[in-house]
């Protein structure tokens, strides 16, 4: 992800959840707010009970992965924050991947 496109300040972050609408599953929770800008932007949340730091980064460092191979997919206009599971730890990459492609297509 370009710098451009993602949340940084925590005051966006916090309306983002707090205003936005969510769809989640066993191991995400996506939010997303519509807004006036043509470029998505992108927050990514992993909590303390995933892991210490070292899995938390690991687990931010696939999702940016995973959201910039399916950035297309994501609709545009809108902001989003990822949350992510504890459930994930079991999962491999491809699986996150498609479960994460399946939150994005109820957005649409």
């Amino acid at each position: 992800m370009k710098k451009r496109e993602v949340v940084k300040d925590n005051h966006l972050f916090n309306s983002i959840i707090d205003n936005g609408q969510k769809v989640k599953n066993n191991y995400f929770v996506l939010y997303y707010n519509k807004v006036s800008e043509v470029t998505p932007k992108f927050g990514i949340a992993v909590g303390k009970k995933v892991g210490n730091a070292v899995t938390r980064n690991k687990y931010k460092r696939k999702i940016r992965s995973i959201v910039d191979s399916n950035k297309l997919l994501f609709p545009m206009n809108y902001n989003y924050i990822i949350i992510v599971r504890k459930e994930c730890l079991e999962l491999s990459h491809q699986k996150l991947n498609d479960n994460l492609v399946e939150l994005i297509e109820k957005v649409k």
